[in-house]
């Protein structure tokens, strides 16, 4: 089938079957196209929720069906390709973490939300990259804490609230290659364009960077901007969403590691309309869990969406 043939027939099975389509913002531009809704992963979580779907389709990564899943446990929840990784929910297991919470039995553990089900099982509050500041921020100032698996978002969490949380040894690999060297060339061909960057980047390239922040707060401050141009540190992916917000606006977008044209997460391309088309068609690869390890990974979600209301983050 040709694309036009293929988004024809995923519109018609998802209003056949009643499913709603979330598409996170690094998917191919095709699919954040179809989605119903298009953001980060908790926000689309989340939105699941408000619908009255009986089936969710994640065009994402693994952990970001499974927190759709957690969020939503009597909706049956499909992965159009069960392959879909993430480097940064791989460098910890809950096993791993387990074994390193014993080193240091007087911490808490806090993690962000890019992590699978069984490492939010083992964490007492979770966190995304758009309130982890201020969630530590109303942490007591004596407590300690593990900060897993994002090293790089850590070590910014720790650099701007002064804490010394104890970091997991982990990065998104996408995000880690960039390099500051190629920030300043292009800051220095563009002088004008303000640099935006996610938090999941090395602290050389957010120490060069104008703003930092989540991808939402990413689109927020340059839709709020007079500048024209932007130069964009985080997957590529999101190009699409801020064209489509900002017509009048250039981004340009900082090269990847080893040679690549782009900051690409190769994981979030694994999901194609052939294989959204066919997920829908059998309804299968599904997100399967336990009730167990439902209720143990939602305990810290909701303490983080608890939080997050009593601080006005969220209504």
């Amino acid at each position: 089938m040709t694309n036009e043939e293929y988004k024809k027939e995923i519109l018609r099975l998802k209003k056949e079957k009643n499913a709603v389509i979330l598409g996170h913002y690094y998917q191919i531009d095709e699919i954040q196209e179809l989605s119903d809704y298009v953001g980060d992963s908790l926000a689309l979580a989340q939105e699941a929720q408000r619908t009255d779907a009986d089936i969710i389709v994640f065009c994402g990564v693994h952990f970001m069906a499974e927190t759709a899943k957690i969020l939503n446990p009597s909706r049956k929840v499909l992965l159009p390709d069960v392959n879909a990784s993430c480097s940064l929910a791989e460098s910890c297991t809950g096993a791993d973490l387990r074994e390193f919470k014993k080193r240091y039995p007087d911490h808490i553990v806090v993690s962000y939300v890019n992590c699978s089900a069984e490492v939010k099982a083992e964490s007492d509050l979770i966190c995304t990259s758009g309130n982890a500041e201020k969630l530590i921020n109303s942490l007591p100032a004596d407590q300690k804490i593990i900060f897993a698996p994002d090293k790089n978002l850590g070590g910014y969490i720790n650099r701007q609230t002064g804490r010394q949380m104890v970091l997991w040894n982990g990065v998104c690999t996408v995000h880690d290659a960039l390099e500051a060297e190629s920030i300043l060339r292009l800051k220095q061909q563009n002088p004008e364009a303000p640099v935006v960057a996610h938090p999941e980047c090395n602290a050389a390239v957010l120490a060069v960077a104008d703003f930092v922040g989540s991808t939402k707060a990413m689109l927020n401050y340059i839709a709020a901007s007079a500048s024209r141009r932007f130069i964009v540190v985080t997957e590529s992916g999101i190009l699409y969403e801020m064209k489509r917000n900002n017509p009048d606006k250039e981004f340009i977008a900082v090269p990847g590691g080893e040679g690549c044209i782009c900051a690409e997460c190769s994981y979030m391309k694994m999901n194609t309309l052939e294989k959204l088309y066919k997920c829908l068609c059998d309804e299968t690869p599904e997100i399967t869990l336990d009730s167990e390890m439902i209720e143990k990974a939602a305990r810290p979600i909701v303490r983080m969406l608890d939080m997050s209301r009593q601080l006005g983050i969220i209504k």
